[in-house]
């Protein structure tokens, strides 16, 4: 049996079926059944070691600008969500930690607060705990072919103070939800239409499926610069969806695709060919500071991290603070052990394989 389309409802009613899948989706991802059947590729990266690096561990710069903001290192964390409860406290400790690292922070879909959900913490108190970051707001693209339009990304904008808004494709996610939202018709039109339209960036975002060079060109004509591949090797969003399915054929459908889509290495290479000027984003399963070092080298501007840091979050500050500031010495030590001075030179760092110029 196939499922049709889901019916409107009502708006309270939709907002309480939207919170509950939030936290479904929390739960599974906590419980470990949504960990990766593929890897990133990032693996296959092997930087050339540098016995003699001249250069002093401690003075290794890895700070750089991001949506007009000056931050200490390239490492964002990516959205992550859940129903109110637990996403409030989730990002009241993302923001403090965040600020006090002096890191990006993307928040994760907006759409149960635009909805009139609950907030999450997703007001303007986030951006009192973190006045000096890039904060980016977060709604599914998916949600242009609903109704959703400049009012309501505005809403999302002006709720945390957004220095961006993400707006995020998960066509393989909607696809197994029976209540997924599955006309994505026109979208790329919608898409750019909206970007020119608001005051600024979008950021374009998968969720675990990786961007295609193809699809980065289909959205750079319609004036979008800024991409997150989010690929293959992270969470996997179909393994989510079997988990949480009550009917056995659902579960069957969505566990079909466990390890479909781009692995993270992949789309990081085809972004930055298909858009050498645009901002790349490397997310879809970064752990590491190793890990992000790869991502740099193949053409990512910045990487993400969202469920590698998830039960550090729940943890509270303190265990979040710690597990970033180890992230981050791993960055410095591989470009120490590259001889990379900066971000730039790390760019440049000799590979003994893995770069993709035989791809």
């Amino acid at each position: 049996m196939t499922h049709p389309d889901p019916s409107p409802g009502t708006d309270e009613t939709n907002s309480l079926k939207l919170t509950s899948r939030k936290d479904q989706h929390l739960d599974v991802v906590l419980a470990g059944q949504a960990m990766p059947t593929v890897t990133t590729g990032l693996e296959a990266v092997l930087f050339e070691h540098v016995a003699l690096p001249e250069v002093s561990w401690h003075a290794v710069d890895l700070s750089t600008a991001f949506l007009g903001r000056r931050i200490a290192a390239p490492v964002m964390i990516g959205s992550m969500t859940g129903g109110p409860s637990r996403a409030g406290a989730i990002n009241r400790t993302l923001a403090q930690v965040c600020q006090h690292l002096r890191l990006p922070l993307a928040v994760g879909s907006q759409r149960v607060m635009i909805e009139g959900g609950g907030a999450a913490g997703l007001d303007t108190g986030l951006r009192r705990l973190a006045p000096d970051i890039p904060i980016l707001a977060n709604l599914g693209a998916a949600q242009l072919n609903r109704g959703f339009g400049r009012d309501q990304a505005m809403r999302a904008i002006d709720a945390i103070g957004a220095s961006a808004l993400i707006l995020h494709l998960n066509p393989l996610q909607e696809a197994v939800q029976p209540e997924g939202d599955r006309d994505w018709t026109g979208l790329a039109v919608r898409i750019g239409a909206l970007a020119r339209d608001l005051p600024v960036p979008v950021v374009v975002k998968e969720v675990g499926a990786g961007l295609s060079g193809a699809v980065v060109s289909r959205l750079l004509a319609e004036g979008i610069t800024h991409f997150d591949v989010a690929g293959a090797g992270g969470t996997d969003w179909a393994r989510v969806e079997s988990a949480r399915a009550p009917d056995p054929a659902d579960a069957r459908v969505a566990a079909c695709f466990a390890g479909w889509g781009i692995p993270t290495a992949d789309a990081i290479r085809a972004a930055r060919r298909a858009a050498p000027g645009a901002t790349v984003i490397g997310s879809g399963g970064i752990i590491t500071g190793l890990d992000a070092a790869r991502a740099l080298r193949l053409g990512a501007d910045m990487v993400s991290l969202a469920g590698a840091v998830l039960r550090s979050a729940l943890d509270g500050p303190e265990a979040l603070h710690d597990q970033l500031d180890i992230v981050l010495r791993q960055l410095r030590t591989a470009c120490f052990c590259t001889g990379s001075a900066d971000l730039a030179a790390l760019r440049r760092a000799r590979l003994l394989r893995g770069d993709g110029a035989a791809d």
